[in-house]
């Protein structure tokens, strides 16, 4: 099955190099070839997803607006993205196309023989034209058995006269390529057997395709849209990190274990990448700024559109002059009636509150622009009603407002500092206090002491006093 697939890019790459007579040369333009079909999907994938990075300030809004209820977050995300007319799955899909064409071509490398020139496998079995005559000159069939087709060719192409006339199939595939073999693999211990560009050049291969893989990683992702949930950021970081890392690697590995050809693919399936990548993001860019302008622009009028109409109904609303929906329920209209009467036994007590303040020289708080009912902060603490309308105006009330929010804070640091310090000093003051009590509790004690021991040194000595009187008195 795999090798049926593989055998139209086989004979594309054989075509190839009939055409140039090259091997590396015909690899190039079998990569440009693919790159050119799979072109428009590749574009429609890098543009949804840089329109999707675009979006990443909406997404944002929508996550801490519906912060806690994910059900609603995602179906506010796929309204979204249905509304911009973008498929989040769409930059996925194209990108792992690559992969089955690399097995494929991998294949053909692999199996020159039966998959690009579609030699009869009975010639290459045991007893076969090619299989001894391969035999006679000295092939060696003693090698990697993973890649003994890739060998036999390169003996082919090494020996063509002597193949002659065994299969009309057969073709001389020039495998040398900038001075080296591109049906070789590299090997890490490059030295051994004497320092050639042939042995470096092999090295470099896996070396540079790793490097261009990276750098090509790198600039594809600088265009990934990000999440604004701060967490879902960071596991996507390490995610590109580790993809950053893992992508050269896979790349250097199968530079080394596989033939020189496949690495020469990766390098420039790599190449043409980077430059369809710096293309797009340029073309895209110009786009996709023009796409977000138009869309602030048609958020900022549907908004003031619908500022106009809130307006509209409120004023209307106030003037009584708003008609009720023939179609409205009782249970709404009773709802209505009762919110109504609430608000007249609400507009009633506050009448008759200012009285009362100002019977009693009470000033009224100013009311906020953004107040609705009784509700002081209704629209927003932000809210300037003809932000639309009178934009110059609205930008001297928001610095003014802004200006008056600095002073209140520095007015109210100043305060927290002055009760610090007052809070301090009576603390020192209370310490004082009570250590001056603590002196005085000492004396006190120290006093009565003294007056204690004077108390019993007199009536010790009223004691003694009696004896002696007694004792002269039974002496007379």
């Amino acid at each position: 099955m795999l090798n049926a697939i593989a055998k139209p890019f086989g004979m594309l790459l054989l075509w190839l190099n009939n055409l140039v007579g090259n091997y590396g040369v015909a690899i190039f333009l079998f990569a440009l070839v693919v790159k050119i079909i799979l072109l428009p999907f590749q574009m429609k994938s890098k543009k949804s997803m840089m329109r999707m990075s675009a979006l990443n300030p909406q997404i944002q809004a929508l996550q801490k607006r519906h912060e806690g209820n994910p059900r609603k977050l995602q179906e506010e995300t796929s309204k979204l993205y249905k509304e911009e007319h973008i498929n989040p799955m769409s930059g996925c899909v194209w990108s792992l196309i690559p992969f089955p064409i690399l097995i494929a071509l991998y294949q053909a490398i692999r199996y020159p023989l039966t998959i690009m020139m579609r030699v009869p496998e009975e010639l290459l079995a045991s007893g076969g034209a090619i299989a001894e005559k391969l035999s006679q000159l000295g092939f060696s069939s003693a090698m990697n058995e993973a890649y003994i087709q890739l060998n036999q060719s390169q003996f082919i192409s090494e020996h063509f006269d002597q193949f002659a006339g065994l299969s009309d199939k057969l073709v001389n595939i020039n495998y040398k390529f900038l001075g080296f073999n591109l049906g070789d693999m590299p090997k890490l211990k490059f030295w051994e057997g004497g320092v050639t560009w042939a042995a470096i050049g092999l090295v470099l291969v896996p070396v540079i395709s790793a490097v261009l893989s990276w750098l090509q990683t790198k600039v594809s992702q600088s265009t990934t849209p990000q999440s604004g949930d701060s967490k879902a950021n960071d596991q996507s970081a390490q995610t590109m990190k580790t993809m950053n890392l893992m992508m050269p690697l896979i790349s250097l590995y199968i530079g080394f274990v596989m033939p020189a050809a496949l690495g020469i693919y990766w390098i420039y399936t790599s190449l043409l990448a980077l430059v369809q990548e710096l293309i797009l993001n340029k073309v895209y860019g110009k786009q996709i700024a023009a796409e977000t302008a138009a869309r602030e622009e048609r958020m900022r009028v549907r908004e003031a559109e619908f500022e106009r109409k809130r307006q509209e109904t409120e004023r209307l609303r106030a003037e009584g002059k708003t008609q009720e929906n023939a179609n409205t329920s009782k249970k709404k209209q009773q709802a209505r009636q009762k919110a109504e009467m609430d608000e007249l036994k609400a507009a009633a007590i506050r009448e008759e509150r200012a009285a009362r303040r100002a019977a009693m020289g009470i000033e009224e708080e100013e009311i906020p622009a953004s107040q609705v009912g009784n509700r002081r902060y209704a629209r927003g603490r932000a809210y300037i009603a003809d932000r639309f309308t009178n934009p110059a105006h609205a930008a001297e009330v928001a610095a003014a407002a802004a200006e008056e929010e600095a002073c209140a804070c520095c007015e109210e640091a100043q305060a927290e500092e002055l009760l610090t310090v007052e809070t301090a000093a009576e603390t020192v003051e209370e310490t004082a206090a009570a250590e001056a009590m603590e002196v005085e509790t000492v004396e006190t004690e120290s006093v009565e002491a003294e007056e204690s021991a004077q108390t019993e040194a007199e009536a010790a000595t009223e004691a003694e006093d009696e004896t002696v009187e007694l004792s002269a008195e039974e002496e007379e």
